[in-house]
C-alpha cells in the first residue's frame, strides 16, 4: 500500500480538517468502549497517531497512558497529544509485552508490509490484548458520505487491504477477527461546513484523483450544499478487532 506519505502541506490540510467534531466521538467511544476494556494503569498503544487527537481521547475517556508512534515528523510537530514518539509499525521502538490493546485509525492502507506490523504487534501486546483498526476497507466504502460526491475515488479505495487480507495478514501472528462493526460518525455539522472545509491533500483518495475528476467532485459537493446547508454529515467507517 503506502498510498501517500506526511509532508508540511499534507500535514497541515490533515490537522485543519480531519479532526472530528466532539458529538462525533460518542459513537466511537461506545464501540471501544466494548471492546477495549482498560482504565488508568493501563497503556495502549496508537499505531499512525498522526496529530495525536485520538490518543487525546483515550486518555480523556479511560485514563490511560497512550504510547503514541506516528513516523511523519510533520504530523508529530501539529500533535495535540505530548510526548508523540517517532517510529514505523514495522519495526515499534517499544519493549516486548508492554501494552493492553492497539489502535490503528485510517492507517492500514498506508503500511506497505501487514505481517511485519502484525508480528510486530504481537510482540509488544501482552498475551491476550486486542487490535482495534478503524478504516475503510475495500468493498465496504458505501458509509462514506465523500464518496457520493467523488464516485471515481471509490476505485482508489478498492486498492486498500480488505477485511480478510488483513485477517489473513494477521493470522500468522497468532490474530483472530472477532468483531467487525461499522461505527457511524457526525465527520461535519454541516454540509456547508464539510464543502467550506474540503482540503484536498487531507484525504488520501482525493489526493489520488486525477485534476478532472476532483473538480466534478467539488462541484457536486457546493451544489449539494448548496440545497441542503445545513444537513449534518454523518459517515460510518468499519472497526475490526482481533484478539
Amino acid at each position: 500500500m503506502a498510498m501517500m506519505a506526511y509532508d508540511e502541506a499534507s500535514a497541515a490540510a490533515f490537522a485543519a480538517t480531519r479532526h472530528l467534531p466532539a458529538d462525533g466521538l460518542a459513537s466511537w467511544r461506545a464501540a471501544v468502549s466494548r471492546h477495549l476494556p482498560v482504565g488508568p494503569g493501563d497503556r495502549v498503544l496508537d499505531v499512525g497517531a498522526g496529530t495525536g487527537t485520538w490518543a487525546a481521547a483515550f486518555r480523556a475517556w479511560y485514563g490511560v497512558d497512550v504510547v503514541a508512534v506516528e513516523p511523519a515528523a510533520a504530523m508529530r510537530a501539529r500533535s495535540a497529544y505530548p510526548g508523540m514518539v517517532a517510529g514505523r509499525a514495522e519495526a515499534l521502538p517499544l519493549a516486548a509485552a508492554g501494552l493492553d490493546g492497539a489502535w490503528l485509525s485510517t492507517v492500514v492502507h498506508h503500511l506497505p508490509d501487514l505481517p511485519v506490523v502484525a508480528a510486530e504487534l504481537r510482540r509488544v501486546l501482552r498475551p491476550g490484548a486486542p487490535v482495534l483498526i478503524r478504516s475503510v476497507f475495500a468493498g465496504r466504502g458505501g458509509g462514506v458520505s465523500l464518496f457520493r460526491w467523488f464516485p471515481e475515488a471509490l476505485r482508489v479505495v478498492e486498492g486498500y487491504p480488505s477485511v480478510a487480507e488483513v485477517c489473513a495478514a494477521f493470522e500468522p501472528a497468532g490474530f483472530a477477527p472477532v468483531a467487525l462493526e461499522p461505527v457511524p460518525q457526525v465527520s461535519a455539522r454541516s454540509l456547508r461546513v464539510a464543502a467550506d472545509g474540503l482540503r484536498r491533500a487531507a484525504h488520501t483518495p482525493l489526493a489520488l484523483l486525477d485534476d478532472a475528476d476532483y473538480e466534478r467532485g467539488v462541484r457536486r459537493l457546493r451544489a449539494a450544499a448548496r440545497r441542503t446547508p445545513h444537513a449534518p454529515v454523518v459517515d460510518a467507517l468499519d472497526l475490526l478487532v482481533l484478539r
